[in-house]
């Protein structure tokens, strides 16, 4: 198992409902390790050159029936990605980003001195990262890149698990008939999540653990439905695991009680020893 000694978690200040301060408290309990919270993560490693927003811009997916192609941006793209470092707006318009050209432009910003194999970056972030999917030949969106840097979509929270197969038939009656859609969202409220929706705050603990999960086992998902690692693909799903279930499986909890056993030590080890005291 990997060694950790601390984990940089960045905010996504546009999205207050994630509530930042407390799941790095989360983490910190249930990982016995330090957790440094930071600013959003494009506004923290400022970058006079516009290099990652040029960068940003041209891992934009225009194809999702295609793998990637990196393009060359316009100029209005670039302003779009340097302005969204420090705009808290959300825009209606949502982007596709390639998840692995992201995580890549990440990695590439981490200075040298924090790219240790015991610091562990997670990012959280309001752009929409997908991944190319060779069983179906389409991009899917994704609410999490487990790796290190770590990354959860706020928007990939909301978007990638599919809401209830009734309210896709519902929707599409609705719109052969000409019916307003914001009467199927009132019949559907509460049965998946919406934007600023109060339970994202318990949702991203779980995508939190998975991240941490794969880098310190290998293992970030669980196959039982009430497990908060279970790798949601329905709304419902994902609602009941980490809202009703809202714990790990016997087995995950034993992984994680060995986890936390293991950084202590580990942190007991590291610390300085004072003169005169066991």
């Amino acid at each position: 198992m990997l060694k950790l000694s601390k984990v940089f978690l960045y905010d996504e200040p546009s999205v207050p409902e994630i509530k930042i301060e407390v799941l790095g408290e989360f983490i910190k309990e249930k990982f016995c390790v330090e957790v440094e919270i930071r600013d959003r993560f494009f506004e923290f490693f400022k970058d006079p050159t516009r290099k990652i927003a040029y960068d940003l811009a041209a891992s934009r997916i225009f194809n999702p029936l295609i793998p990637f192609e990196k393009h060359v941006p316009a100029s209005e793209e670039v302003t779009f990605e340097e302005n969204s470092f420090t705009n808290l707006t959300n825009t209606s318009n949502i982007v596709m980003y390639d998840g692995f050209e992201f995580k890549q432009i990440i990695a590439n910003a981490i200075p040298q001195s924090e790219s240790q194999s015991d610091m562990f970056h997670l990012i959280c972030t309001d752009k929409l990262i997908c991944t190319y999917d060779y069983d179906d030949y389409r991009y899917h969106g994704r609410a999490v890149i487990c790796s290190n840097p770590g990354i959860i979509s706020t928007t990939g929270m909301i978007e990638a698990p599919a809401k209830p197969r009734e309210y896709y038939l519902k929707m599409f009656e609705n719109i052969s008939q000409g019916l307003n859609l914001d009467v199927l969202k009132n019949q559907f409220k509460g049965k998946y999540l919406e934007y600023h929706d109060v339970r994202l705050s318990e949702i991203i603990k779980g995508y939190a653990m998975q991240a941490l999960f794969y880098y310190l086992t290998g293992q970030p998902f669980c196959e039982s439905r009430d497990c908060k690692l279970y790798n949601a693909h329905w709304q419902e799903d994902l609602l009941h695991s980490q809202t009703i279930s809202n714990k790990l499986c016997s087995q995950h909890q034993k992984v994680l009680d060995d986890i936390f056993n293991y950084l202590k030590n580990c942190s007991d080890q590291a610390s300085p020893k004072v003169k005169g005291l066991p």
